[in-house]
């Protein structure tokens, strides 16, 4: 599988990273993966450094449509890209702009940048903790 992912229920976090050639079917299994996890919400950090540029614009601006429905049908979390390569910065940036959604998403060169400006996201509401 081009996408592995690890749930952290206590920390309310998910790490996914990407490798090799991912289709837009290994991306939907990755969102089907998290919701039947219940983790949509946690906070996220998905690294694609390592992925050649498979995925089309096309391709990026219909997975940015599908976080719009999932965000009308429950809440989402926050999202920290991190994207080393040129690349796949600019993949990041094609999907950044067709998911726009109310939730904090940006995109980073290093993971240590992404964790520490994750760890100052709030998460939605109730699972703050409170």
């Amino acid at each position: 599988m081009p996408v592995h992912w690890t749930v952290s229920h206590p920390a309310r976090l998910v790490v996914a990273v990407a490798k090799d050639d991912v289709t837009p079917a290994d991306i939907e299994r990755y969102f089907a993966g998290i919701t039947a996890d219940g983790a949509m919400a946690y906070a996220k950090i998905f690294e694609i450094t390592h992925t050649p540029t498979a995925l089309n614009e096309e391709n990026l601006k219909a997975l940015g449509e599908r976080v719009i429905y999932y965000a009308q049908h429950g809440q989402i979390g926050p999202v920290a890209i991190v994207a080393a390569s040129d690349e796949s910065y600019a993949q990041a940036k094609i999907f950044a702009a067709a998911a726009q959604v109310r939730r904090p998403l940006a995109i980073f060169r290093e993971l240590h940048a992404a964790r520490e400006w994750l760890d100052a996201q709030a998460l939605p509401p109730g699972l703050d903790g409170g």
